[in-house]
């Protein structure tokens, strides 16, 4: 499809888009002082402070900070891509999608994944009805059964059975005018070695299909149910393939999204069956790895539903270990990260069949933070009785926790530290400084840093910031004029990408709106801008300016006190025979003092 085309299509059904109409199909709304409100589906509140403006068409939940246009709504509650939430709102508008031009081979590898997503759809259908409506099936019923595992769950997962036979699927699938080729592509059946020919792949196995974030079956996981030998391992997923990458396939997460961002944790396990069992006990808020280590992509995967990571490994040396392996990738991602300890031994699987979910509950409320858990482990794991078992210990435990920010927080540990190593607290923090020295990232953003404010100045900056912003969105001619008055560091790091943004729309000759901010803005500064937006109150034009200019000396005012006392400060270091020096520092500051005392600012109220 040309731009044009694609440009003339969004704007149709922009036109056509009601937000209020959007997203009451989700949430209770209750109209109050000109908005709707209602209860966050984005988060677990109990008062109502997700707001909707249906003049602006945005909403905003003053709670969880979410917000933006009526698409962005729907690419957060549906789990989707923004252009998909388009897409979306124009199918339920029956305005029809401009055709897209692809290249021959982008429409043949187009069809062929389509068909491949097909042949994965009918064999999870054949597998769950060899489970719940075949003779076959009742071994893996009574396998399940005695898991705990309902009829519920068998039906939100679509469990099924693959039967102990030799070429079941590939003989009804080729009835089917899918080729031997198409099935192997998707890792159903497999090659023999010896002859020709193919076989199924999975035979005498409890059938897992596994689904991306939309629900597409991208393969499936199989548990023997026979006897285990050498050749056919416990548990047998499909091989990788163009629809199967188990490092961006986290299983479950089409189901346990909504309860993932409603209560702001994802419990990860290791395998499908801990995370059914745990599903079926009524822990819908977990997923799972899928026999592959926990990777970036998986992280992102769940930070785009909540910030809170819980692990939930096997408690055995490997479990340990690859939770030990998985902890630094959540952190970096910028996560909280905990950890649950399964006791006994246990996975989380026999945990809960044996205990229950209020023992399951139990262990969530105990979970160890990342911090806690690596040095417990180290100091189970190491040698610290001598002095350089202390110093390898200390070396381990460090790395992670010199990336805590709070220094309360920071504090405590390097004495919980000291007096496990029994080290001197002076030589946990010297040790503690080098290892910042060489983690300390050189990209921090500048902001001028301010004097103390007291709450009421401090109220006064931000809403001057926000007027400014609100000036700019409807008032192209107001964003050059303040770059050229305003340094952008006197605004947050994420008023200056919303800035930048501005900037970047006056150069290409276009206005701001709620499309642009919601494709080209981070979701972060997408939901600022749409929150500062709403709470503007409607003002006529003559007082719109006022404010405008006031604002604009308010935050002038910002950037000479910060240069008034930098020179003060100079000038008390200045030693008393450099006398020029010191009347020059003076005169400048007295300067800048007459500049802040004209800049007259209009009450507000």
């Amino acid at each position: 499809m040309s731009s044009a085309g694609l440009d003339d299509f969004v704007e149709r059904v922009t036109e056509r888009t009601d937000i209020y109409s959007v997203v009451s199909r989700y949430v209770p709304l209750t109209q109050r002082s000109g908005r709707y409100w209602g209860r966050c589906p984005f988060h677990n509140e109990k008062t109502a402070s997700f707001s909707v403006s249906a003049d602006k068409g945005l909403f905003y939940c003053f709670g969880c900070g979410a917000g933006g246009n009526a698409f962005k709504f729907l690419s957060l509650i549906e789990n989707i891509t923004y252009f998909e939430a388009v897409k979306l709102q124009a199918q339920r508008l029956g305005i029809e999608l401009p055709a897209q031009r692809t290249s021959p081979e982008q429409e043949r590898r187009r069809r062929e994944e389509k068909t491949l997503q097909k042949i994965n759809e009918l064999a999870q259908e054949f597998y769950h009805e060899c489970l719940i409506k075949t003779a076959r099936g009742e071994v893996g019923r009574k396998y399940l059964s005695g898991r705990g595992i309902t009829a519920e769950t068998i039906e939100t997962f679509k469990l099924g059975y693959a039967p102990d036979e030799w070429d079941n699927l590939f003989n009804k699938m080729i009835r089917q005018n899918f080729s031997a080729q198409q099935l192997e592509a998707v890792g159903l059946i497999v090659k023999r070695k010896n002859s020709s020919g193919y076989y199924d792949r999975f035979r005498q196995r409890v059938m897992i299909p596994i689904t991306d974030i939309f629900g597409h079956v991208a393969g499936f996981g199989g548990r023997i149910l026979g006897k285990e030998d050498d050749s056919s391992p416990k548990y047998l997923n499909t091989p990788e393939t163009v629809l199967f990458n188990k490092r961006n396939l986290l299983f479950g997460l089409d189901k346990s999204n909504r309860a993932i961002s409603t209560s702001g944790k994802a419990i990860v396990v290791e395998g499908y069956m801990d995370a059914i069992s745990l599903f079926s006990a009524g822990i819908k808020n977990v997923v799972a790895t899928l026999g592959t280590a926990f990777t970036p992509e998986h992280a992102k995967l769940i930070l785009r539903y909540a910030k809170k990571i819980i692990f939930c490994y096997d408690s055995d040396e490997a479990g340990q270990r690859a939770t030990l392996r998985a902890l630094p990738i959540v952190q970096a991602a910028g996560a909280e990260v905990f950890v649950i300890n399964v006791p006994d031994g246990k996975d989380p699987d026999e945990f809960i069949r044996k205990h229950g979910k209020e023992a399951f509950d139990g262990l969530l409320k105990n979970a160890t933070t990342l911090v806690d858990y690596r040095m417990n482990y180290v100091l189970a794991n190491t040698e610290h009785v001598t002095t350089s078992g202390k110093l390898r210990a200390l070396q381990e435990i460090l790395p992670v926790v010199v990336k805590i920010t709070d220094e309360v927080a920071r504090t405590e540990y390097r004495k919980k530290i000291a007096a496990a190593l029994s080290l001197d607290e002076m030589a946990v923090l010297n040790a503690w400084k080098k290892i910042s020295a060489r983690t300390e990232s050189d990209n921090k953003p500048i902001v001028i840093s301010r004097t103390k404010l007291s709450d009421n100045k401090d109220r006064v900056f931000r809403t001057a910031c926000e007027d400014i912003f609100r000036v700019m969105w409807h008032d192209n001619n107001t964003i050059s004029y303040v770059a050229t008055v305003l340094p952008q560091e006197v605004f947050s790091p994420i008023h200056q990408e919303i800035i930048n943004w501005f900037k970047t729309c006056v150069e290409q000759e276009r206005r701001p709106d709620e499309l642009s901010a919601a494709t080209e803005l981070s979701d972060a500064a997408n939901a600022e801008l749409a929150r500062i937006l709403m709470t503007g109150a409607e003002v006529s034009r003559d007082t719109e300016a006022n404010i405008f200019g006031d604002s604009i000396r308010i935050l002038q005012g910002v950037v000479l006190n910060k240069k008034y006392h930098e020179l003060l400060a100079q000038a008390e270091k200045f030693d008393s025979n450099d006398e020029a020096a010191y009347v020059k520092i003076v005169e400048e500051s007295l300067k800048i003092k007459r500049k802040m005392d004209n800049l007259k600012v209009g009450t507000r109220d």
